[in-house]
């Protein structure tokens, strides 16, 4: 896979990650216009990180992709036990 290759993934995962989030809130709200607006705001995402993508090789835009990484991953621990502790009770 060549480097643009990885960009472009990046940059797609990048903006499916932002709506996949926004497509999450909009069903448990039951709201078809935020799910449109999710789906803007998911090809925007996209857009941008293409723009900004060839950043993607420098080391400090890595780490802070990892911080990135890691607060999400901490996001859905924290609502994976709010949803375990309401099932236990």
């Amino acid at each position: 896979m060549s480097p643009d290759e990885n960009k472009k993934s990046a940059a797609e995962s990048f903006g499916e990650m932002f709506e996949a989030f926004a497509n999450a809130i909009s069903q448990i709200f039951k709201d078809p216009e935020l799910k449109e607006k999710a789906k803007e705001f998911g090809k925007s995402a996209v857009e941008s990180a293409e723009t900004f993508g060839s950043r993607f090789k420098d080391e400090d835009v890595r780490d802070k992709f990892r911080d990135v990484g890691k607060a999400a991953q901490d996001f859905g621990k924290s609502i994976a036990e709010c949803f375990k502790d309401d099932k236990d009770k």
